[in-house]
């Protein structure tokens, strides 16, 4: 065995790193949820403890972690608390960005080892899909203002991610969080995911320097490249799998050391009910199935990454990643609904008590499967598959109709 192959098998695995930190976030997600506490306390200490630079490359002194591993990982923290993954959803993605883009990553990479969060100000408010965040050149510099809303990790975060636009193009570019002008309100009132920090964020005559400008792309073109619409629709299948996990982990709590059965006379021992142990069943097959539909996205997304960090966006692989994505959400939506559903089938009303919040499984899966359209999702694949015809062919057809003039800039 050589050196480096020792100093490896020393290293605890990643899994075994996280999962004590895991364990005490994962110990106070209810009372968090009780009381609307953001989770600000096990952000920091997932930052401190360097999940932040988890696919930082080493050589730029990150951890490296593969796909899967980072969405192994994620999904037992969405078991822990479904809050936390999409508070880092839009972190993750912009490393997943600068790893394509060499010219300017290692500075970001150093930003981001040095413990900073990243947030997202992306969505509006409007009428029609619009951008009208505007990011113009003055003789003073570049000049943002404008207002975004699903502001998601805003709250907790040290830099925020924002699109806005100017007469030509869609710009995408970072601004610090304690900037003058950025104010964030959390007014979020999803009766799921409460605690992401999804609210309102203004930007009022913020000044951003030229360094902090990302990149600018066409109107004509979709938001983010195909690979990052995997990318980010895989968190989301992530944050579901890991709450049907958590659903499995609940129901085997509560039962096992329960001597009382609904409509049975006497003390009953509950783990033993065959009807019990029919519930329990079927939701360790949802998590099983849900976590078997992530893992086999991380693996297609694995396949498309080398194209997409050469820059090869068109590429076949990458248009499979997204069709497997899609393809698994049609499935991880509908059975981590059923497993929120099923697990107070295994407790009557005892199980509803609000000391345990159990409501919070489905409260916050449904508000996951709600952003991102599973509907029209379904209908895409169906055209794929009858037609031949490309995913995300009506949005870019919607793009192309739209008057940029006209009230805005086409989102």
């Amino acid at each position: 065995m050589t050196q480096s192959s020792l100093e490896s098998a020393r290293e605890p695995s990643l899994e075994a790193r996280y999962a004590p930190l895991f364990a005490e976030i994962a110990a106070g997600a209810v009372e968090r949820e009780q009381h609307r506490e953001l989770a600000r306390a096990p952000v920091r200490a997932l930052l401190d403890a360097g999940f932040g630079r988890l696919r930082v490359p080493k050589e730029a002194g990150g951890l490296g972690a593969s796909l899967r591993e980072t969405f192994a990982l994620l999904r037992g923290l969405a078991a822990a608390d479904s809050n936390i993954p999409q508070i880092v959803r839009a972190h993750f993605a912009f490393i997943e960005g600068r790893r394509q883009k060499a010219s300017d990553s290692r500075s970001w990479f150093d930003v981001i080892n040095d413990g900073a969060l990243f947030g997202a100000a992306m969505a509006e408010r409007n009428d029609e899909t619009v951008i009208k965040t505007t990011l113009h050149e003055t003789p003073q510099g570049w000049v943002l203002n404008g207002t975004k809303y699903y502001s998601t990790g805003t709250l907790y975060a040290d830099w925020i991610v924002v699109w806005a636009a100017n007469e030509t193009a869609r710009v995408h570019a970072a601004v610090r969080a304690d900037s003058p002008g950025v104010t964030r309100i959390d007014d979020w009132d999803g009766f799921g995911q409460r605690l992401t920090g999804s609210g309102t964020t203004i930007f009022d005559h913020v000044a951003v320097p030229a360094a902090q400008i990302l990149d600018q792309t066409p109107l004509t073109e979709l938001p983010a490249p195909d690979y990052l619409g995997a990318y980010y629709q895989q968190f989301h299948n992530t944050a579901l799998a890991g709450i049907a996990q958590a659903v499995l982990r609940d129901a085997l709590e509560f039962v096992r050391p329960r001597t009382r059965l609904f409509g049975v006379p006497g003390k009953v021992i509950q783990k033993d009910d065959p009807v019990v142990q029919g519930v329990v069943g079927r939701l360790s097959a949802l998590a099983f199935s849900t976590a078997a539909l992530v893992d086999t996205v991380s693996d297609a997304l694995a396949v498309a990454e080398p194209f997409w960090e050469k820059g090869e966006t068109g590429h076949p692989a990458i248009e499979t990643a997204q069709e497997i994505a899609f393809k698994a959400q049609q499935i991880i939506v509908g059975q981590t609904l059923e497993a929120a559903t099923l697990l107070f089938e295994v407790g009557g009303a005892s199980a509803t008590s609000e000391t345990r919040r159990y409501d919070r499984h489905w409260r916050n899966a449904r508000v996951l499967a709600s952003h991102n359209p599973a509907a029209q999702r379904q209908r895409e694949l169906g055209d794929l598959a009858l037609n031949g015809t490309r995913l995300w062919t009506p949005y870019l057809e919607g793009l192309k109709r739209q008057n940029a003039a006209a009230g805005g800039v086409p989102a």
